[in-house]
């Protein structure tokens, strides 16, 4: 009898699951497109079990081991049925709606994300505070026993798509300094006041949006955790934006290398030291991240070691792109190919998620102790 709970033939019967089931995307590779292709996914791998499996049983799961969730997105994105992009939002929302949430919000609405009816945002980000978080300025106001929250977010990826945002805001105290006034809300983007502005990028994706509050109503049932507890939230859930949902990423990026090792292939070029240092850099971010779904799954909690797999991310992802220019003449500036949008892309990894520098000072300050000199 097959244990589904084991990684090895978790593995194998997902595999074989995959073979039987044709979720092939369609071609169509607009944004709109992709997100249509994720909730397609989900639902099939909601309905067949596969997606419950690694998340708690009393959040609608089916209990096991977390890495099974990893070996879920590794295998979807690694065949490109889904984009690492909408998938890498279950690991970073549904573990903070699971932690924070009132249980019973958490129960009817968790399911819901895994299975694909729907798509969540993170509402974190603003104007003047994208690295430096803690100086957000959105806020919220208690009225009864309803919160009022006016203000602006920014870079919030796939808002146009979304049903529900995780939301920080500033309660109490207005001190810009002060995390303790930062408190997290989850808000029905259809609510009354609510309004998305896709912004398009320099790839020609409207992947992020501005989103405005204006006197938005949000019940007290809404918060995530008590009054302050934002700054926390926010702490616990970086992590996993900077770590366990590259999982399936790296997935992407490998198989982009091997699209790559082909086309040069067809070229009739050699495939050269370029393409093992692109290669070792993938291997590299790999290997780290590997270690870190272990620590994971073995019950640890992740924190600021995070940060060495974000900075090894951006530069595996840029590696492999400059590699991609360099032996493919022509294609990035002169052709409409996914290589170019994925090119685009690249630049800004070592921004998304927190900037290489803020990275490497987390890294510096709270891992190596070297002080903030």
């Amino acid at each position: 009898m097959t244990d589904l709970h084991d990684p090895a033939e978790f593995r194998t019967a997902l595999r074989a699951w995959l073979a039987e089931n044709d979720l092939t995307p369609p071609d169509d590779h607009t944004l709109e497109g992709h997100m249509r292709q994720f909730a397609r996914v989900q639902k099939a791998l909601y309905d067949g079990g596969w997606s419950r499996y690694g998340w708690p049983e009393h959040a609608g799961g089916l209990g096991g081991p977390e890495i099974l969730r990893a070996i879920v997105g590794e295998e979807v994105v690694g065949r490109r049925l889904a984009e690492p992009g909408p998938y890498s939002m279950l690991e970073v929302l549904a573990p903070t709606m699971i932690d924070y949430a009132p249980a019973e919000l958490a129960a009817e609405m968790v399911p819901k994300l895994l299975s694909g009816e729907e798509q969540w945002c993170q509402g974190f980000s603003e104007p003047g505070s994208g690295s430096d978080l803690a100086s957000l300025t959105t806020r919220a106001v208690q009225r009864g026993d309803r919160w009022i929250i006016n203000g602006q977010k920014v870079w919030t990826s796939f808002a146009q798509y979304s049903h529900r945002c995780i939301l920080l805001t500033r309660t109490g105290d207005a001190d810009t300094r002060n995390h303790e006034a930062i408190t997290a809300f989850f808000v029905d983007l259809d609510t009354p006041g609510i309004s998305v502005r896709p912004l398009r990028t320099m790839h020609d994706v409207d992947e992020f949006c501005e989103v405005y509050f204006d006197d938005v109503a949000v019940d007290s049932g809404r918060m995530l955790g008590k009054p302050g507890d934002g700054w926390r939230l926010a702490m616990d859930l970086l992590p996993y934006e900077r770590s366990t949902c590259f999982w399936q990423r790296i997935a992407y990026l490998y198989s982009r290398f091997d699209a790559l090792v082909g086309e040069v292939k067809n070229l009739g070029q050699v495939v050269d030291t370029d393409m093992g240092e692109a290669y070792l850099a993938l291997h590299t971010l790999r290997c780290r991240s590997r270690a870190t779904q272990h620590r994971l799954a073995d019950g640890h909690k992740l924190g600021p070691d995070t940060s060495i797999d974000k900075v090894l991310l951006a530069g595996a992802e840029q590696r492999l792109y400059d590699t991609a220019r360099d032996l493919l003449p022509g294609v990035i500036e002169l052709d409409d190919t996914e290589w170019r949008t994925e090119y685009l892309y690249s630049r800004a990894a070592t921004i998304y998620g927190g900037t290489a520098e803020v990275q490497r000072n987390i890294i510096a300050r709270r891992l190596l102790d070297l002080g903030k000199e």
